[in-house]
């Protein structure tokens, strides 16, 4: 039998399951609530973690509160530096790795997103070797930066990794980019729009290693790490920042039989499961096929799933929201297509371009800015088809 139980048990203390809480609280629901937390449970702002080394914010000042005082604003046990290490959905309980068993009415999984790294790190090489996806992440990296300049190689250049790139930059630090992708943000951006994002970042002493990827890599006798890639090209860094993407949490949910694929455990429009009675939300979910990592999505979801546990079923619905980068050496917002375009229309010159992709009919299917040209992202965004309608 479980040592304990709560009608509503919440995995995972990020913006997706603290969101969720604070929206069925908003609504006066009243019901018990358990949130689990694989961290120290700190409730902050995740997209700080991308900008907080341009604003000399160090680890404390993210924290909004400690898990303590989440609990309270929140009227729920909050457990900490605990994971679950089963799930049992016809008896509706939770083991976790400590043993103890919980039960729940109803189960939301808002587990969110790992790093993935694709590479082997030798144990010698682990300590100077960092994926950054919560606050005790960025407090590890934090610490191992130090108070003075250090020699970055950022290992990625999708989102997470120019992000961080732009932000370490600017935090003084000496920072190069190694990923395969002959441009940044390949997945977001036409090449000539991210060659113009390339480029500000060579101007403004980013180095790039673009369509390479690392071969080996070594301590060396100055106490730095030597990097060789794969055209026998090397550098000397301190620390690697592996920034290579991100892959839905979905092994708890999979081992108890609920529905999942690559892109996430698999929910309706109302964020059920396979299980009616357990949801999914935030990046772990892939809602009617989409599965949409980003602020908006995810605050929208928040919400409709709150609605829908306080007795009001509600669909969720994403709208056509871009992605605003924050790479302020050039900025950047996209709202990429969900299929191939027939051609993408460029416009512009230098760092203020518009890409417009549409499909054989010429219609707006998703658009790309940067430079000035952001400002016409409200524009495109009402032409733009819903993300999720």
């Amino acid at each position: 039998m479980p040592s304990s139980h709560a009608e509503l048990i919440i995995v995972g203390t990020g913006m997706a399951g603290v969101g969720l809480a604070r929206a069925l609280r908003r609504q006066s629901d009243t019901r018990s609530i358990c949130l689990i937390s694989a961290d120290s449970g700190d409730d902050y702002s995740k997209p700080l973690l991308s900008t907080a080394f341009a604003k000399r914010l160090p680890p404390e000042r993210l924290a909004q509160r400690n898990a303590n005082e989440l609990a309270d604003s929140l009227d729920a046990r909050v457990l900490t530096q605990t994971t679950v290490s089963q799930l049992d959905a016809a008896h509706h309980s939770l083991r976790l790795a400590d043993g103890q068993a919980l039960g729940y009415d109803r189960l939301v999984l808002a587990t969110g997103a790992e790093p993935r790294v694709p590479m082997a790190i030798p144990d010698p090489l682990k300590p100077r070797c960092f994926t950054v996806n919560n606050l005790d992440d960025y407090r590890c990296f934090h610490r191992a930066l130090g108070a003075t300049p250090a020699r970055v190689a950022v290992i990625g250049a999708g989102l997470v990794g120019c992000e961080f790139a732009n932000d370490l930059h600017a935090g003084g630090h000496e920072v190069s980019v190694i990923a395969p992708d002959a441009t940044p943000l390949s997945r977001l951006l036409p090449a000539p729009l991210g060659r113009a994002l390339g480029e500000a970042f060579l101007e403004a002493g980013i180095r790039l290693a673009l369509g390479r990827t690392l071969k080996t890599m070594a301590l060396n006798d100055d106490d730095g790490v030597t990097l060789t890639l794969d055209n026998e090209d090397s550098l000397t860094v301190d620390v690697l920042l592996m920034a290579t993407g991100l892959a839905p949490r979905i092994a708890l949910a999979e081992a108890a039989g609920l529905t999942v694929s690559a892109s996430g455990i698999q929910v309706d429009r109302q964020l059920r499961t396979s299980h009616p009675d357990i949801h999914a939300l935030g990046d772990v979910a892939c809602v009617d096929g989409i599965n949409a990592m980003y602020v908006q999505p995810l605050q929208a979801s928040a919400q409709a799933l709150a609605a829908t546990l306080a007795g009001t079923p509600t669909a969720v619905r994403f709208g056509a929201w871009p992605v605003i980068v924050k790479t302020p050496l050039l900025p950047v917002v996209a709202y990429p297509p969900t299929q191939p375009p027939e051609r993408w229309r460029i416009e512009g010159e230098g760092g203020d371009m518009t890409a417009i992709a549409e499909d054989r009919d010429g219609r707006l299917i998703g658009f790309a800015l940067t430079g000035g040209c952001v400002r016409r992202k409200v524009e495109l965004s009402r032409a733009a088809p819903t993300l999720l309608g």
